[in-house]
């Protein structure tokens, strides 16, 4: 019974999907106006691992993940500067050009991470017409006002607005004026924003030429792929007071009821116990943890260490830990492939039951990893556990089975320590042999005897 963390509800819930077998998936994608760093990175990290537990529980998955290349303005209540074409301002390309590279520079990143990539990727200025079409809807059943400079949604119309984030409709104490040329409320928000002639990024409408609102592409997307009702939509929580809000308003209301069931959402990176921010030079993209000499699995790994409904801080001490973490998980692995120790069925029975328990408790990755580790070091060398060990690397996706340690060059003072040995072996001298390994062992290496040889790994 997989259980999940309802953001909506405040709860832990038992998942039970809308069609038996099948999960309609939403997930909230990049703005594709600059390079994602790691604290953006953690969301599609939670994505792959919903994803993988989902499958590994057996359901069929119809996901989909929206890049927004228009529309989502530098101030998320609707100020502000597109950010598309802030970014074509600072490069002095095109919006579409700037899409473009920075799509394809968020989508290596992905497969670096081995990420399990959604089945549907939609693109806002490929939707226009379709989110038209969605605002006339609203507007049809009276969710909408217009003022000087857009279309907006007036969330005084809909009696669930805040249910999401808690917000207080009242706290902010602002009357209705008709007429108005400002918002009637501030928690209104735009669906459709007139710009200027020099806007590069412009589309006639019934109501003017502009573009659209930021949320307004999401509910569109969503529904034109998933229909009316969908299973799990997920995103950072910084987008839960106002993106994730105004979709809700936007879909309950067009659609004339509840469209998604379950909400959930990752939570922040912090950098040295602190917010990531220009100004303090500590932000980080994967591309720059790859030049420092860090696998980008290895972040992936860091992650996975804690729970993605907890803050996790981010320090180089603990990526270089998780870096040494998945070296090992990695050697103990290779240990088990070509092992001969049988291991009994229910032996091999209970730790996949403490592994799916672990997956299914809201994907305590921590926890799993914790089984994997225990079975790798408990167990004698058996292809038995290597084959269970890759079995749970389907909720990972770490590539447990392709990747290799890395490799050390062993000193010269210690291969030649180690051949003494052997040949002290090789005559029966036991006690010098036994000399010789302590001291190879003091030079922080461990000699591994074969059959027909031996073999120096490092401590």
């Amino acid at each position: 019974m997989l259980k999940i963390y309802n953001t909506l509800k405040r709860k832990k819930e038992e998942f039970v999907p809308i069609t038996e077998g099948e999960v309609k998936m939403y997930t909230c994608g990049p703005t594709v106006y600059y390079y994602p760093h790691i604290g953006n990175m953690r969301a599609y990290i939670f994505m792959d691992t919903l994803r993988r537990v989902l499958k590994y529980n057996g359901y069929k998955i119809n996901g989909v993940m929206n890049i927004t290349d228009v529309g989502h303005l530098t101030s998320d209540s609707d100020d502000g500067e597109d950010k598309m074409e802030k970014a074509s301002k600072r490069e002095n390309k095109s919006p579409w050009e700037i899409a473009k590279y920075y799509t394809e520079v968020f989508f290596n990143d992905l497969g670096l991470l081995n990420i399990d990539i959604p089945e549907h990727i939609t693109k806002a200025t490929e939707y226009i017409p379709q989110m038209i079409k969605f605002i006339q809807r609203l507007e049809k059943k009276g969710y909408t006002y217009i003022i000087d400079d857009g279309v907006y949604f007036d969330v005084s119309k809909f009696g669930g607005y805040g249910q999401l984030s808690s917000k207080d409709m009242d706290e902010v104490g602002v009357a209705r004026v008709e007429g108005s040329k400002e918002k009637h409320h501030p928690f209104d928000f735009a669906l459709w924003k007139f710009v200027p002639d020099s806007h590069i990024m412009k589309w006639d409408s019934p109501w003017g030429v502009g573009c659209p609102g930021w949320h307004i592409e999401c509910s569109t997307m969503s529904n034109d792929i998933l229909g009316e009702y969908i299973d799990i939509h997920t995103g950072g929580i910084d987008h839960l007071p106002i993106h994730h809000e105004n979709e809700i308003a936007q879909n309950d209301c067009a659609m004339g009821h509840q469209v998604v069931h379950y909400w959930m959402h990752n939570e922040f990176v912090l950098v040295d116990n602190g917010k990531m921010s220009k100004s303090l030079n500590n932000i980080y993209t994967i591309k720059q943890l790859q030049e420092m000499g860090y696998e980008p699995l290895s972040y992936k790994f860091f992650v996975l260490n804690s729970n993605y409904g907890k803050k996790i801080n981010f320090t180089f001490d603990g990526l270089k830990a998780a870096q040494v973490s998945l070296e090992n998980l990695r050697k103990l692995i290779q240990e088990h492939k070509n092992g001969t120790a049988k291991v009994s069925e229910e032996k091999l029975d209970t730790y996949k039951e403490e592994f799916v328990q672990a997956i299914n408790d809201n994907l305590n990755t921590p926890l799993a990893l914790g089984v994997l580790f225990s079975m790798l070091k408990n167990e004698q060398k058996s292809a038995d556990i290597y084959k269970l060990a890759l079995d749970f690397d389907k909720v990972f996706g770490l590539k447990l089975d392709e990747a290799k340690a890395k490799e050390f060059d062993v000193p010269s003072e210690v291969q030649a320590l180690a051949q003494a040995r052997w040949e002290a072996k090789l005559i029966k001298n036991w006690a010098e042999a036994d000399r010789l390994r302590d001291e190879v062992g003091a030079l922080g290496y461990e000699i591994k005897d074969g059959k027909d040889g031996f073999e120096i790994v490092k401590r």
